[in-house]
C-alpha cells in the first residue's frame, strides 16, 4: 500500500519502507516504483505532457500535438482548454455557409491576461538569453501581483519588466534598468516605479548590488582577459572600501575601474566601448575615475602586471 502524506495542497505517493526516497516513474507502463526495494508505489500515472505522435495517414504538414499543450499551474484552470479545428467539409457548414462548429472563450479574462504577460517575459528573456529558472519565477512575480490587485492602473508590460528585474536580482544574476529597457516597450522610468510598488505590495527586498555583479560580465563582452578582470573587481572593491566613490552607483564605479585596469593593461579599451557595454555615458565613467585616480597605487594587486605605470595612467 502507498502512503501520502499532504503537502501544502498536493498529495505526495511515498514509498511505506522508503518514505525519503525519490520515486522512479516508467513512462511506458505508467508505474511509480521504489529504487530502493522496487516496490510498484503507483500504477496508470497520467502523462500530462503534449502527446506527439503521427498516424500512417497523417500528412507530414500536420500538426501530431492531439491534446494541446502542458498544464500551466499559474492559471486558474490549468490551461485546459478545447479547440476545434476549421471545418474543410461541406458537413462542417450550415446552408447559410456558417460554421457549425464554433469555439467558444472557455478562457477567462484574467488568464488571458496572464498568458499574454507570461509569453511577453518569456521574449525579453530569451532576448538577454536569460535561462528558464529567472523565467519562472518572474511568472510566479506577476501572478502574485496581478491578483493582490495593487498596482492597478499600471500597464501589464511595466509591471512584467519590473518583475523581470526583481527575479534577475533576485537569482543573483541582475541585470540594469537599461538592459530591460532594452528588450521591453516601457521606459526606465516606468520600470523603477512598478519596482518600488512591487516591492511595497509583496512585502519582499532584493539584494543590494555591487561592482562584482557586473564585472565578469561587462568584461567578457568587452573581450578582456582574466587578469584584467581580476584587477578591476579588486580596484573597484578597495575603491568603496576605502570611500573614495561615496553615492556613485556600482555600474559607474565599476565602468571606472574596468577602464583603470584597461589603461594599465596591454588590453585598452576606450571609455565609448565602456560605456556602450556598462549603459553608462563617458562623462559618467570620467567622474568616478576622477575620485578613484588619485589612490591608484593603492588599487591594483600586488601580482598584477603593469603594461602602463600607475604614473603613466590617463589623468583626464
Amino acid at each position: 500500500m502507498a502512503s501520502t502524506s499532504r503537502l501544502d495542497v498536493l498529495p505526495r505517493v511515498t514509498c511505506p519502507n522508503h518514505p525519503d526516497s525519490i520515486l522512479v516513474e516508467d513512462y511506458r507502463a505508467g508505474d511509480m516504483i521504489c529504487p530502493e526495494c522496487g516496490l510498484v508505489v503507483g500504477d496508470r500515472v497520467i502523462d500530462v505532457g503534449s502527446e506527439w505522435r503521427t498516424f500512417s495517414n497523417d500528412k507530414a504538414t500536420k500538426d501530431p500535438s492531439r491534446v494541446g499543450d502542458t498544464q500551466n499551474p499559474l492559471l486558474n484552470d490549468g490551461d485546459l482548454t478545447t479547440m476545434i479545428g476549421k471545418g474543410t467539409g461541406a458537413a462542417s457548414f450550415d446552408e447559410f455557409g456558417n460554421s457549425k462548429y464554433q469555439n467558444r472563450r472557455t478562457m477567462s479574462s484574467s488568464d488571458r491576461a496572464m498568458m499574454n504577460a507570461f509569453k511577453e517575459i518569456t521574449n525579453m528573456a530569451d532576448r538577454i538569453n536569460l535561462p528558464r529558472n529567472i523565467v519562472d519565477r518572474t511568472n510566479n512575480l506577476f501572478k502574485q501581483v496581478y491578483e493582490q490587485k495593487s498596482l492597478k492602473g499600471r500597464s501589464n508590460d511595466a509591471i512584467a519588466s519590473a518583475c523581470l528585474y526583481i527575479a534577475c536580482r533576485q537569482e543573483g544574476v541582475p541585470r540594469t534598468f537599461k538592459e530591460i529597457c532594452a528588450v521591453s516597450r516601457i521606459s526606465k522610468k516606468e520600470i523603477g516605479r512598478c519596482f518600488k510598488l512591487i516591492l511595497k505590495a509583496l512585502e519582499t527586498s532584493v539584494d543590494l548590488i555591487t561592482t562584482g555583479d557586473f564585472m565578469s560580465r561587462f568584461c567578457s563582452n568587452l573581450g578582456l582577459p582574466k587578469q584584467v578582470q581580476m584587477a578591476a573587481t579588486h580596484i573597484a572593491r578597495k575603491a568603496v572600501e576605502l570611500d573614495l566613490v561615496p553615492g556613485r552607483s556600482p555600474i559607474s564605479v565599476a565602468a571606472a575601474a574596468i577602464y583603470m585596469a584597461s589603461q594599465a593593461s596591454a588590453e585598452k579599451r576606450t571609455q565609448k566601448e565602456i560605456g556602450d557595454i556598462a549603459g553608462v555615458a563617458d562623462v559618467t565613467i570620467r567622474q568616478s575615475y576622477r575620485l578613484i585616480y588619485p589612490r591608484a597605487p593603492d588599487l591594483f594587486t600586488a601580482d598584477f602586471k603593469f603594461d602602463t605605470p600607475v604614473d603613466k595612467l590617463p589623468q583626464l
